[in-house]
This record gives C-alpha cells, structure tokens and sequence, in this order.
C-alpha cells in the first residue's frame, strides 16, 4: 500500500482548519514540501504544544511527504517567539532533509500565499493554489498524522486550545467527537456565566453560543469570551445591520486596504471598494465583487484597520459569496508585485491582542497530558473538504477504537471517519453518528 493509500484509509485532513484531505496533495508532485506552523491566531498554542511535544513524528511526516511527492526541500516555518518548540524540532531535524525557517511574531503568517512567498520567494497565482508555484503546504498536525497514518493509525483524536474566559487556559487531546462543554469542563470549567466561542479563533473563527457542538478533526481551538466583551458584541451584530452600518459610515478611507495583506503581497485585494457596493441599487457588483475575490477572511480589516469599526471583511465574505452564487469567476490581473510597503505594515500580534482587548487572556496554555474521558462522542459525517461520508454502521453495534464508520462514495473528494474510542453506536441521523463509549 502506497502512503497516499494509507493516509486515505486513515482520514487524514488538513488539521489547521481548512480540511482539505491530505491523500490528494500527496498524489501531486513538487519540488518543496512546508509544514505550516505559524499558528497566528491570538491566544491559541496548539501548533507550538504539537511541535514541542511530537517534533520526531513530525520530521518522519516530513520526510514521508517529501519522498511521495518527490520534493528534495522541507521546510517547517516556524514563529521565532516559540522557543521551546522551535528548539525541539530543530533537534529532531538533525541529520535529516528537513530544515526549520523562523518566522516573524505578526498576523497573518499562516497564510499559504503569504507563507509560500516567506520561505520560497514564490507568488501563487491569482486564485490559484501553491502546487502550481511547486509547493505542498500541510499543518504541523496534519505531517504528525502522516506518521501515524504509515503505521495504520487513523485520525482519531484532535489537539487543541481552549483560552479566554477559563479557569484554566490549557491545550489537550481529546477524542474527536467530544463536545466542547465536556473538553471545557477540563479546563477548569468557564469564567463567565455568559460565554460565546468563537471556534477557530477569533479573527477566522465560527462564532457561536453552543457549548455542545462537536471537536472535529479541522478544530485548532476555541476561545470564550463573555458576551458582553467588545469583539463579541461585534461579531453577534446581524448581518443586515452590519451592511446598513457600513453603507451609512464608510468614508473610503482605504485603511481597511492598506493593511490586507494581499494587497501588500501584490493581489487585486480591495476591501475599500467592496465596501462601495454597499450603497449600489442595481449596477456596479459585477465589477466591484472582484476586489473581494482574493481576499483570505483574516479578519484585519475588520477587527484591526477600520477606524469606524465596521465590517469590509463580512462585506468581502458577501461577495464572494454573490460570485459562487452567480457562478462568476475571477477575471482580474494575472501579474502580481508586492507593494512596497508588503514589509513595513505587517501587524504584529503584541498590536493585535491590544486591538481586540484581550490582554487580559494572553496566557499560556500549557499542555495537559490527562486524558479526557467523554461520555459521548458526536461525530459528523464530514469534517473536512469534499463530500460526507456513508455509514456503515447502525444503531445499536458495538465499535472497537479505530474502526472506520464511513465510507466515502466513489469517485468523490472527502475523507473517512473513524472510531475514537470502542463503544456502541446509539444513534445515526443524516449528519451525524453518535458514539457512547465503553464504561
């Protein structure tokens, strides 16, 4: 069996939030294999806690990686400011292919087209992805899995952070399928009685009230914050009020622009204008929408540039949402430059956690190697790109630990699901199959 038929048959996806299943970027070739460890969302460690703690398995992903799609150079990027890891798996490289690239403290540096360029000087196309510049980009976790995948392990359990609002800020494993009221739990419980996550983090992450919505193996982290605080009341804001909030206050005056950081990179990102289609009746989206169509939903323009506190960020959410609809694609410039300025405005994280008010809850997270024993498991039938899976079991079978619980149908994208721990199957609906593990 070939590693891409392993990773497949274990349910490897992209681990740091985008899920793309890692079987079909190892059927590709490139000539540079990086391991995404930037992890530049505020008060989330989980990227630096698995480097620290599963540095081999890390390098023995790369090299894996590396050989299935011929690549002769690894790089794992890492942030300078995390010592420990960057110490520890600067160790395991030793005597390998595999080099580490220090990265800068500032945010967004996890992302692919900005990473891409960091380490290899190399600009990926408008809309296009990092293969075609000879480059696969996986998430420390997701290489970690590769190893585990070669040994016939399948994914089945996730590493994440839980921090804000929490008595105890602290990373751990936990099964997949545990809800977030029970990984909390762990933690220490919460430190407000009025709690909203935003999972994933806050300047990317899914806002949400449900404390018992399921870890999946795409979950970084989560952090609470009090509803109450300012980011929470912001990111709650309806979405139609949002909109008629900018249409009322937006005064072009491009700072939401001039910090996109692919717009600094030298892509045809231009919040600014997005923002004009706001005010638009009937004409003018078409051609508006493609300022937008690049843009990677980090949130700066949101959260840290807009000095009116409004939401160009959603407005370019909104437009490419009205492209995908309308089925039309991106017809801008192919060439790309950066700005002259792509150095001098990166926004550090120290600027952005007192930005978003949070410094209070800038605390380490340290790891907890205490196992969490859920009572149960709710595991959705997709949980990353592609398509979902089809169960293969029914209500009322018994499961071992790593048994598979899906299929996913020929000839489709998508990824298997696995049992993370022996028990029974006590229900099945068409999103989900519910798992109660043995006493």
């Amino acid at each position: 069996m070939t590693l891409v038929d392993q990773v497949r048959e274990a349910g490897v996806v992209g681990a740091g939030g985008g899920g793309f299943p890692t079987h079909v970027k190892l059927a590709a070739k490139a000539d540079t294999v990086i391991a995404n460890g930037a992890e530049c969302e505020p008060l989330l460690h989980k990227d630096a806690v698995v480097m620290e703690q599963h540095a081999a398995k890390l390098v023995r992903g790369m090299e894996l990686a590396m050989d299935a799609v011929g690549a002769r150079t690894g790089m794992i990027a890492i942030k300078a400011k995390n010592r420990h890891a960057l110490e520890t798996v600067e160790a395991a490289c030793a005597g390998s292919k595999v080099q580490v690239h220090h990265l800068g403290d500032y945010y967004p540096a996890g992302d692919e087209y900005d990473l891409v360029y960091g380490v290899t000087g190399r600009l990926i196309p408008p809309a296009g992805i990092p293969l075609q510049v000879g480059v696969v980009v996986c998430n420390v976790e997701t290489l970690v899995n590769v190893t585990a995948a070669a040994a016939g392990q399948p994914v089945t359990h996730k590493t994440l952070t839980l921090a804000g609002a929490v008595r105890n800020p602290v990373t751990l494993t936990v099964p997949v399928g545990t809800t977030f009221r029970e990984a909390i739990a762990a933690a220490g419980g919460l430190a407000t009685d009025d709690p909203v996550l935003c999972i994933g983090g806050l300047m990317m992450g899914e806002t949400t009230q449900d404390l018992d919505l399921p870890i999946t193996k795409t979950t970084t982290g989560a952090v609470v914050l009090p509803r109450t605080h300012r980011i929470m009341q912001r990111k709650l804001t309806p979405p139609k009020s949002q909109a008629g909030i900018g249409k009322s206050a937006c005064d072009q005056c491009r700072y939401c622009t001039e910090y996109c950081p692919r717009y600094l990179l030298g892509y045809a990102v231009e919040p600014h204008q997005v923002m004009r289609t706001l005010a638009f009746t009937a004409t003018g989206k078409d051609v508006f929408n493609q300022w937008a169509a690049l843009c990677c939903s980090c949130g700066l323009c949101t959260l840290y540039a807009c000095p009116e506190e409004l939401f160009p960020k959603e407005a370019c959410d909104d437009a490419k949402a009205e492209m995908r609809r309308s089925g039309q694609k991106w017809s801008g410039p192919a060439t790309v430059k950066p700005h002259p300025m792509h150095e001098g405005r990166r926004v550090p994280i120290k600027s952005l956690i007192r930005k978003l008010h949070i410094q209070a809850y800038d605390l380490p997270a340290p790891f907890e190697a205490e196992p969490l024993h859920p009572r149960r498991l709710f595991l959705p039938l997709k949980q990353g790109a592609g398509a979902p899976n089809q169960p293969i079991v029914k209500v009322g079978d018994r499961v071992a630990a790593g048994q598979a619980l899906g299929v996913v149908p020929p000839n489709a994208m998508g990824a298997l699901i696995h049992a993370p721990l022996s028990g029974r199957i006590t229900g099945l609906t068409q999103t989900q199959i519910i798992l109660e593990p043995a006493s």
